[in-house]
């Protein structure tokens, strides 16, 4: 008996040891498939690793900043600050001078005040356990300079700021629908632009970010002397809208002086310069402050929300029955109305009509039915739509801003025709109008509309993107252009025709108004009533020598009445009068003249003076050296009779010149190419200077020039 059980037990060991070794056979395997392999069930185990011992910091970079033509910031960063509380005791090693919150009622009570906070609520931050640090919510974050400083000045023990930076717009509510703006993400704390510039130009504007990477602790800090890896942020470039901040500053002054006594769901003002297609100014009413977003519609109207222009497309009606060679303005019809093949009766503003009048007449007095006729006697639809798609109207401009869209010319029938012709039935956005307007001002090339200037590389200062008078093709003859400008003028200051509201002195301001019926949403026809109209005028000044385009439309104005819009745009004009020196008057206009500036670098000063002097240019020379260093305006900028060139010679002891009404653009170029940095503070004409005519010019003088509105 004895015997068999030790055999047993022989025999229950040898299993237990075979078991043991095959345990231990694969825990040996799985120990080296760990050591080899990299990855298990998935997991990358270096990835692993790295996470548990490294971080990686995001380096926010920093955005680009935006600017008006003549230098005026529209958009730029300005610091943020986050506040956080250490709360872990260990922070402190030294008790007389404590690095964690000690005495957290206090700490409350003082910062209730200054955040907007309830004392209880910070109390609850402050008393979180287990926990390094913690932050107090969304009011502890995006201070300002003024409440950190406050924050500061309590002198306690824990406090910290986390700097980061938001967007910030110092000029309100200016030209907000083109700058558009950018909305910081308070999870990521990433900055992206979701109107205007701001977004069509996002990539640009944000940068690049860099990143950090370290060794760090149990609880997620960098670990003192470990080595480290460093990517910099790129800073994101700066952009230059070809928008003037005086002109701009005319438009809606214009606006909001006529806000006063009129009503209108929106008023809407472009001006481009009718020789480079550049955009002046913009603007929309209601407009909204981009700091704040008080957004009423997030649509630019300029580019994004295409109606029906009425009147002023008689203009183009005009052109291609000339372009095709089959107007004649001396031929009759009898105005009043006109009834279409179908029966459709189509009258003129006043169905009563002048009578038997010219197409000429037509067009001052904004006939309908003189439209019809030139379109019934001698054209056809394609040669309608053909040239209104020449001009641009049905397909995008190519400007750059966000949610272009192309309008539309839907037209087949007779009536849709006829009513296509006087600018019903088709839609189109101000864009598209001010851009066909340069045929008339460019004679007869059609020019691309642009905003943007150029774009700058703020870290070299290197222009990246420079953007020039673009032509596109012909579209009229000088013969067409001028007869246009006659219509155009006889329109305004013809006896009794639609345009006379528009009257000036000098009757250097031209153009066309329009009255469009507003269509049913549903498409069932239009909108019954006087008031339900979009009121409009295309206008081009001075006539002379025609320099800019404005358009101005507005929705249901007070009454239908084009009475805002022609105060508008009268207030717009006299102040464009003097500011581009034609101080309003006919024989002051026709004396203008383009000069394109040459380059005077190293030439001697006497030989720069007689050149400008036989070519009527006023100079102004700094210095007493024999010889041109520096000059503005810069080599191929056209500038007129009216304007100035500065010369900077080769003299060591130039001082600070006096630049008090000068433009804020000239009086900034001007200095910086003194190397004297430049500050603005307000809009328009230099009214005062830092720094004294004569004082000397020291290495990173810095003047601040205080600005007001000249006219």
């Amino acid at each position: 008996m004895k015997k068999r059980k030790k055999r047993n037990n022989v025999k229950y060991s040898k299993i237990v040891i075979l078991s043991s070794l095959f345990l231990f056979g694969i825990m040996i395997i799985r120990v080296l498939q760990l050591a080899l392999s990299t990855e298990i069930d998935g997991i990358n185990l270096q990835e692993l690793a790295a996470k548990r011992t490294t971080k990686t910091e995001i380096i926010p970079a920093q955005r680009g900043n935006i600017y008006s033509s003549d230098g005026d910031v529209l958009a730029q960063n300005v610091s943020s600050y986050k506040l956080i509380a250490y709360l872990d005791k260990k922070r402190t090693t030294n008790e007389k001078n404590p690095q964690h919150v000690v005495d957290k009622e206090k700490t409350a009570e003082a910062l209730a005040p200054i955040l907007g906070m309830e004392k209880d609520e910070i109390l609850r931050y402050l008393s979180k356990e287990n926990v390094y640090q913690t932050e107090f919510g969304t009011k502890g974050k995006n201070l300002n300079e003024l409440t950190k400083q406050k924050i500061e000045d309590l002198n306690l023990p824990g406090l910290d700021f986390v700097e980061s930076f938001r967007r910030y717009y110092p000029k309100g509510d200016f030209a907000s629908y083109a700058v558009g703006y950018a909305k910081e993400n308070e999870e990521t704390e990433e900055t992206t632009g979701e109107m205007g510039i701001e977004k069509y130009y996002d990539k640009l504007l944000k940068g690049e970010n860099g990143q950090l990477t370290y060794q760090k602790d149990l609880k997620g800090y960098r670990i003192a002397d470990t080595k480290f890896l460093q990517k910099d942020a790129i800073v994101g470039k700066d952009i230059y809208l070809t928008i003037d901040s005086n002109i701009q500053f005319f438009v809606e002054q214009a606006i909001n002086n006529a806000d006063v006594d009129w009503d209108w769901d929106w008023f809407h003002i472009t001006i481009l310069d009718g020789k480079t297609g550049a955009v002046l100014a913009t603007t929309t009413s209601p407009s909204f402050d981009p700091n704040v977003r008080n957004i009423t519609n997030y649509l630019d109207l300029a580019v994004s929300s295409p109606y029906e222009p009425g009147s002023t497309m008689k203009t183009f009606t005009y052109m291609a029955a000339m372009e095709n060679g089959v107007y004649n303005g001396d031929e009759t019809y009898e105005s009043g109305t006109f009834t279409t093949s179908d029966g459709t009766v189509i009258g003129d503003w006043d169905r009563g009509g002048w009578g038997t009048i010219t197409f000429d007449k037509g067009y001052a007095m904004s006939s309908n039915v003189g439209v019809i006729n030139i379109i019934n006697r001698h054209m056809n639809s394609m040669m309608l739509r053909q040239y209104f798609r020449r001009l641009g109207f049905g397909r995008k401009t190519g400007i750059t801003l966000p949610n272009e869209q192309s309008g539309a010319l839907n037209f087949k029938y007779e009536t849709e025709i006829f009513n296509a012709g006087f600018g019903q039935g088709i839609t189109i956005t101000p864009m598209q109008m001010v851009q066909a307007l340069t045929a008339l001002t460019n004679d007869g090339i059609l020019l691309k509309p642009y905003i943007v200037k150029k774009i700058v590389d703020p870290e070299t200062n290197k222009t990246v993107l420079e953007n020039t008078k673009e032509e596109m093709e012909r579209v009229a003859s000088t013969q067409t252009v001028q007869k246009m400008l006659s219509l155009m003028e006889d329109c305004v200051y013809g006896l009794g025709n639609t345009g006379s509201r528009f009257r000036i002195d000098s009757r250097e301001l031209v153009g066309k108004t329009g009255t469009a019926q507003m269509a049913r949403e549903n498409g069932g026809g239009y909108l019954p009533g006087e008031g339900e109209v979009i009121a409009s005028f295309s206008g081009i000044y001075p006539k002379s020598n025609p320099q800019v385009i404005i358009y101005a439309a507005a929705q249901r104005p007070t009454g239908g009445s084009q009475v805002p819009i022609s105060n508008a745009v009268k207030e717009i004009v006299g102040n464009l009068a003097k500011y581009l020196g034609n101080e309003d008057n006919n024989a002051t206009a026709l004396e203008i003249k383009d000069y394109k500036v040459e380059s005077f670098i190293n030439k001697k000063v006497d030989s720069v003076k007689t050149k400008l002097e036989s070519n009527g240019i006023s100079y102004n020379i700094l210095g007493n050296g024999q010889k041109v260093i520096k000059q503005i305006p810069k080599k191929d900028d056209v500038i007129t009779n009216k304007d100035t060139v500065y010369l900077i010679t080769n003299d060591s002891t130039i001082s600070v010149p006096n630049v008090v009404g000068l433009s804020s653009k000239i009086a900034k170029e001007l200095l910086e190419s003194l190397n004297i940095k430049v500050k603005l503070d307000g809009v328009g004409y230099v009214t005062e200077q830092s720094v004294a005519e004569g004082s000397a010019i020291s290495d990173g003088m810095e003047m601040v020039l205080k600005l007001s509105p000249k006219f």
